[in-house]
């Protein structure tokens, strides 16, 4: 490559990065993964970023060093995890700027003798192959790097570490541009792009030659810079002459020393020596040019006493840096001269010279080296000061007094000088100046003068203010404070004070931020058009509701509430049944009699057709047979069609066993007759029989389980119709234990309870969420936190019933993150409820920043924390506040979130309620729950001292709406529950060939040694049942002489042994008696066959990335012949989760395309025109007709028209119609009319037809940019079953219920996280419809992978910001709220959560 094309081909690679700026993002690094994601800073980057800060001053090391070190601990402080790395390379760039050289060096040194942070320093080069090595080891979440360099050679080596690190698919992060707030920290973030992949991957070669030319220049500019200072040395004897001054030095002291000190006596001497050599190369050529020898001499020694002069007055200024504290080196005067140009080679040749000494401090390795003060080695700005006054006050007859201990250590460090320097004289140590030479340059204002500058008068304007005295308590004291009469006071003094009613500009009546959101409805309007449009908005939000979930909407009515002298009844003590009671007891019996004699004539009349498929296909007639025990509620048909399975696949597998051989035997048959086992003797005990007992008996006997066939039925009459040595055949060839959990770790009966709860109809609750309706029922508060899906918002519907029939008045607030969720909970609330309420009173209303209606007159409001919090601090709303009788916040982890999180805490902390946070990702939430334990505490007090004052008066005594204000609980649970209804099991997506692949990830595969044995397996990392036998035989793989393994084996473990029926539970223990053995075997010193262990579970299979885009539709379509689908795919890009929408729909359009016949589109032509024809037909046929008398022969042939026309519509219908391969759209779903009611709302939306269009192939998109119309379509017909691929960004992730089979994520990026993995993975696995959810991963880097699965959902950090917006609104609400007294105490809550008086505040 010539030097041009080099140029050209840089020039590039510059244009490539330049074009990524401008689309770059602005994002917080500090998402919720923080605890878990490593990142790199690359050193140089760091240092030529903060070398420019405006406030540095040239020269100031230690100022320079406390900027690099306020943002490390900056970022330290926010979580940041991150280690800092220097190229060997990078160190050429710094040749053109000496100054800058020892500055690095001591920089790299400091981080790795001062700090604790990682710094790397062994790679040669961003190219090097032990870079790339440690990359994949690593996988940084991004690289930060700098996009400018300190000159063009720089920015070149920051193109190719950008260009590389994208290349390998690590996101690079700009050093520059960045801001920071409370907890977050933000900068311009470039992901890794598949061109910029595809650039490498085409210019590699380019890009290799590129780079060893790049390095080939910089080391010649050091070459260059070298010879024009040291001569003929090279940089071989300049590292030569360092090590011989360093250990001369250790000669000298012996007893070791401190680093300044160090540096200063060696960095002088081998200066002063250097310089001597540069003097004699020059007279050796002055010489040659035969000038006055005698003068070049003097002029040499004249010199040479100059710099000598110039290293004194440097080791004074180290003996000042050792012994003056801080606060006296701040009071120094400011010089603005430079130094003079004839000191300026040697200035350069000193910080050569200390770089050479820095770069060999290695040597004293084994020597008492004190290294702390490496970030305060010099101060320009005090030798300046020490130099001016030598050079002007000291020769005008001022002498200073610098005391016994400073001279000493001075002469002391001249001294060592002196002996170091060895070939010739330096002088004595006094007098410090023995030259005239003025080493700074002379200016008219040396010093800069900031004495005649006016300070302004600094203090705080007085003002008196309840709130704020008692916020601030004693503080105000110690604060200066303005006078009276200062002129800032006085003008501010006011004339008249009044309250401001109108706005100053309009005249309109003062409006708040409800009174400005748009009312969606008006309330108060008659109109009739107005009236129809809301009762179809409350049809469909009916109908929208009802797609949620089905449950039968409940008619609520209020009902009085008991007082308390009903309660004190003894619970021993049995009520008499009333007559209407007995009746309506055995009414109830006659119905279920009568139930149960229709389902046994149901299944009568079905049993014969799906015994008879059965034998034909026996999975096939199984699953009708399930979908009828679905609809049945009789138990004992339901033993009956249990028993009728048994049997058929007992036979089946008998008929299967008899024809083939072992290795082809089909064990779903086998596992299907364990299911039914299991089902029979979990579910009716209490109806099985002998002749049951024994056909269970003989199933397991034909299975090869003989020894659960003893303990089932001893008795010998199993399998007396064949020989026992036969039975080999029939067996499945395993034990009982590992076939159910390899096979039928699915199937495995969950534990619940079979006690109904009257409080519940529609379900069984388990015993946690009985605790969480006995926390509604004792007005308590709690924190509940439950996996997706476990069932925990229940808690929610049974709250806001309870509301609901206490009264007309009570309020329900439902506080959710997102408007998207806002719509679906409000569309579930009125799908579950209705209520007869008076006039002007709505069951349901929702606020939020767009739009609001019914919001201050409903029962159950639903709205958003920022909507929440201005009805909560507007004055004269608080009588609507004073009826809010429960508070829910939904996924209340994002108190812990980027943005908006200061309000969830100001709502929890100022609400008097009793309140249910619920969530499903919080690593912290026994700290959660103390610190609002900690405020119910407060809101205790405050109630106890205002009790009998003004809310007892007003409020309480006088109106029985507010009396439930004297039940309240203070009291906070913490309600946890962590099984998944579901198992989830990972897979990854490798594309090879042009096809994709995909294998099964296990979970332990993400874990590694170090980490069990620092923070052992994590709370959430669950195995499915498979694969906790594939651990166990792993194990025993890789350890053949394991002491437990017999104890642990499946077949003998004490978890499952001798089980007929072996449930989730035993599963789950054994998994975890195999998790602690092997992080025994890490604590006992058996790490290293625990590390084969995780590293064979790792996939084998080769991870190529190819085009993903291209490669969607096929990872689509390989998922839907897998029946994995519906699924969701996760993207982080809006244009991308449309893009790969479409390319499926375009992919199955071409198929159906290839599919169709050539004469297909000319049949539909034809049909077309004749339609035309028929049409016109019909319509003359009628225009005839209205004119004359009807005739019967006309009227035939108009029938006959009309046939025809229906006829030809059906195969054109017919021939347009999709094939079923070449749509993912399930038509059985969903009837036509409710299809094109759903499509009729987004008609004119923007997106309305590209919607419908993907919709008619089973495919959607969901995102943030949507219309809410949009994202409603799609999330209906998804969880219709009529849509089965959606694309989605994170918009699904926070709550919204979208359950699917499988969820994929198809792009990697730095929104996909620890929180966001758990939250998105969690939608696979519906309830009640999959026993396994799948989670895939395509292009995801599997180092990225295990950081997900294994990294802990991230720790709630409280933040409460004091700011100013907050204090005016809780200063207004104080002065002017309609109950000063409730004022004031919201506004004591506000300002303790700043304040965090309690001790349990400090967790957050």
């Amino acid at each position: 490559m010539g030097l041009e094309e080099h140029m050209m081909f840089l020039e590039k690679m510059s244009q490539l990065i330049m074009s990524a700026l401008p689309k770059a993002k602005h994002s917080s690094l500090f998402n919720d993964f923080v605890e878990s994601e490593f990142f790199l800073i690359d050193g140089d980057s760091l240092l030529a970023t903060c070398i420019c800060e405006k406030s540095l001053k040239q020269g100031q090391q230690l100022h320079f060093f406390y900027v690099i070190e306020c943002y490390l601990m900056d970022l330290i402080s926010k979580g940041g995890q991150f280690a800092i790395v220097f190229f060997k390379d990078a160190e050429y760039a710094y040749f053109s700027f000496p100054e800058l050289l020892p500055l690095r060096t001591a920089f790299i040194l400091h981080l790795q003798h001062n700090t604790t942070i990682d710094v790397q320093t062994e790679f040669s080069g961003c190219l090097s192959q032990g870079w790339k090595s440690f990359i994949e080891d690593s996988y940084p979440y991004y690289l930060m790097v700098a996009d400018e360099g300190l000159n063009h050679l720089q920015t070149h080596l920051f193109n190719f570490l950008i260009i590389q690190s994208w290349a390998i698919k690590v996101n690079v992060v700009l050093s520059s541009g960045q801001t920071s707030s409370i907890l977050r920290l933000y900068a311009y973030l470039m992901p890794s792009m598949y061109t910029n992949q595809t650039f490498f991957k085409e210019n590699k070669k380019k890009i290799e030659n590129a780079y060893k030319i790049l390095i080939k220049q910089l080391q010649e500019c050091r070459i260059l810079a070298l010879e024009s200072l040291f001569g003929n040395l090279k940089w071989k004897n300049m590292m030569d002459e360092a090590c011989e001054t360093i250990s001369l030095l250790k000669q000298l002291w012996p007893e070791g020393s401190d680093i300044r000190r160090v540096l200063c006596v060696t960095s002088c001497s081998l200066s002063l020596r250097m310089y001597h050599h540069f003097l004699e190369n020059r007279n050796k050529t002055i010489f040659d040019q035969n000038t006055d020898i005698q003068e070049v001499e003097s002029n040499c020694l004249n010199m040479m006493q100059e710099m000598e002069d110039l290293c004194k007055l440097h080791c004074l200024s180290v003996v000042f840096l050792l012994h003056l504290p801080l606060s006296r080196r701040a009071c120094a005067r400011f010089i603005t001269s430079h130094w003079a140009q004839n000191i300026q080679t040697f200035l350069k040749m000193k910080k050569w010279c200390e770089y050479f000494i820095l770069s060999n401090i290695n040597i004293f390795e084994f020597w008492n080296l004190n290294l702390i003060h490496l970030c305060d080695l010099s101060d320009e700005l005090l030798l300046k000061n020490i130099a001016f006054y030598y050079e002007n006050e000291n020769v005008e007859g001022l002498h200073l007094n610098l005391g016994d201990v400073i001279m000493k250590d001075y002469e002391h460090l001249w001294n060592t000088v002196s002996k170091l320097v060895r070939k010739f004289s330096v002088g004595k140590p006094f007098p410090l100046r023995t030259t005239k030479l003025s080493f700074l340059e002379k200016s008219p204002s040396p010093i800069k003068d900031t004495s005649k500058e006016n300070i302004p008068n600094l203090g705080f304007i007085p003002m008196s203010c309840e709130l704020v005295d008692k916020f601030v308590g004693d503080i105000l004291k110690d604060l200066p404070f303005l006078k009276s009469d200062d002129p800032v006071v006085t003008s501010l003094v006011k004339q008249k004070e009044f309250d401001e009613l109108v706005h100053w500009h309009s005249h309109r009546p003062l409006s708040d931020d409800y009174d400005r959101t748009k009312c969606q409805f008006d309330e108060k309007s008659r109109d009739p058009r107005f009236l129809r449009s809301v009762q179809k908005y409350h049809v469909f939000q009916r109908f929208y509701g009802s797609s949620l979930e089905s449950v039968s909407p409940k008619v609520v009515v209020t009902q009085a509430v008991k007082p308390k002298s009903n309660f004190s009844v003894p619970k021993n003590k049995k009520a008499h049944e009333t007559k209407a009671e007995i009746i309506t007891r055995e009414n109830k019996k006659r119905l279920l009699a009568k139930e149960e004699q229709k389902e046994e004539k149901k299944w009568n009349a079905v049993s014969f057709s799906i015994e008879e498929e059965m034998k034909e296909n026996l999975i096939s007639g199984i699953k009708n047979l399930e979908d009828f025990l679905k609809s049945c509620k009789s138990n004992s048909v339901k033993f009956r069609v249990e028993v009728v399975a048994l049997t058929a696949c007992l036979k089946a597998w008998k008929e299967q066993c008899r024809g083939k051989g072992e290795s082809t035997k089909d064990l779903s048959i086998a596992v299907q007759m364990m299911k039914r086992i299991h089902s029979l003797m979990e579910r009716y005990p209490e109806l099985l029989q002998e002749a049951d007992q024994q056909l269970i008996a003989r199933c397991l006997k034909y299975l090869g389980f003989d020894d659960l066939t003893s303990s089932l039925y001893p008795t010998q009459v199993v399998g007396d119709d064949i020989k026992e040595k036969k039975m080999d055949k029939y067996s499945v060839g395993m034990g009982p234990v590992r076939f159910q959990l390899q096979y039928m770790g699915h199937y495995l009966i969950r534990d619940e309870r079979k006690d109904p709860d009257p409080r519940v109809q529609d379900f069984i609750p388990d015993t946690w969420q009985r605790e969480l309706l006995d926390v509604v029922d004792n007005n308590e508060s709690a924190v509940i936190v439950a996996p997706t899906s476990s069932g925990k918002t229940y808690a929610s519907y049974y709250c806001m019933e309870k509301v609901l029939k206490e009264s007309n008045e009570g309020v329900v607030v439902y506080v959710a993150p997102t408007k998207a969720l806002v719509n679906q909970v409000a569309a579930t609330v009125q799908s579950r409820f209705t209520k007869n309420l008076p006039n002007g009173e709505a069951l349901c209303g929702v606020f939020t920043r767009d739009y609001r209606h019914d919001a201050l007159n409903c029962q159950v409001l639903i709205t958003v924390p920022a909507c929440f919090e201005i009805l909560l601090l507007s004055p004269h709303r608080q009588a609507w506040v004073k009826r809010i009788r429960y508070v829910i916040f939904d996924e209340v982890h994002c108190l812990g979130g980027e943005i908006g999180a200061e309000v969830w805490e100001h709502l929890l902390v100022m609400i008097r309620c009793p309140f249910l946070a619920l969530s499903a990702t919080i690593s912290n939430p026994e700290h959660l729950t103390e610190w609002l334990q900690s405020v119910k505490r407060y809101w205790k007090q405050e109630d106890n001292n205002t009790m009998g004052k003004n809310r007892n008066a007003g409020y309480c005594a006088s109106s029985h709406k507010y009396q439930f204000r004297m039940k309240e609980s203070y009291k906070v649970r913490l309600v946890l529950y962590g099984e998944r209804y579901n198992d989830l099991e990972k897979h990854i997506c490798s594309i090879t060939h042009d096809d994709i692949y995909f294998d099964h990830f296990h979970p332990c595969a993400a874990l590694t040694t170090d980490h069990i044995e620092k923070y052992g397996f994590p709370s959430d990392l669950t195995l499915s049942p498979r694969e906790t036998i594939q651990l166990y035989d792993t194990m025993f793989q890789f350890w053949e002489s394991w002491p437990r393994a017999q104890e642990l084996d499946p077949e003998k473990s004490i978890h499952c042994k001798n089980k007929i029926v072996i449930k989730k539970l035993d599963a789950r223990k054994y998994e975890e008696s195999l998790k602690a053995e092997l992080t025994s075997w890490i604590k006992n010193g058996h790490a290293e066959e625990a590390k084969m262990v995780l590293r064979n579970l790792s996939p084998d299979s080769v991870f190529s990335s190819g085009n993903t885009v291209k490669m969607f539709p096929l990872l689509v379509e390989k998922l839907r012949k897998m029946e994995k689908l519906p699924a969701l795919f996760f993207l982080f890009n809006l244009g991308d989760v449309e893009e790969r929408a479409l390319s499926v729909r375009t992919s199955l359009e071409q198929k159906q395309a290839e599919k169709r016949s050539l004469k297909a589109d000319k049949e539909a032509h034809d049909v077309t025109n004749k339609l035309r024809k028929v049409k016109k037909s019909i319509e003359k046929q009628k225009t005839i007709d209205e004119k004359s008398q009807k005739n019967p022969r006309k009227m035939d042939q108009r029938l006959i028209h009309e046939a025809e026309h229906t006829n030809l519509l059906r195969t054109l219908e017919k021939n347009l119609e999709i094939p079923q391969e070449c749509t993912y759209a399930n038509q059985k779903a969903i009837d036509t009319e409710t299809l094109q009611m759903v499509f009729d709302r987004v008609k004119f939306t923007r997106k309305g037809e590209e919607l419908k269009a993907l919709a008619r192939r089973g495919i959607g998109y969901h995102h943030s940019s949507l219309n809410f119309k949009e994202k409603q379509l799609v999330e209906i017909l998804f969880r219709k079953g009529f849509i089965r691929v959606v694309t989605a960004t994170g918009t699904l992730a926070l709550g919204i219920n979208m359950p699917c089979k499988s969820v994929v994520f198809a792009q990697n990026s730095v929104y996909l996280d620890a929180l966001n993995y758990r939250q998105m993975s969690g939608r696979a696995g519906r309830r009640g419809q999959d026993l396994m959810g799948d989670v895939y991963f395509f292009d995801i880097p599997l180092p990225k992978i295990g950081k997900l699965i294994k990294s802990n959902v991230p720790e709630l950090r409280g933040q409460f910001p004091l700011s100013i917006t907050l204090v005016l609104r809780l200063m207004l609400l104080a002065s002017k709220g309609d109950d000063p007294e409730d004022a004031k105490a919201k506004s004591g809550a506000a300002t303790r959560g700043v304040r965090g008086g309690a001790q349990e505040n400090k967790v957050l």
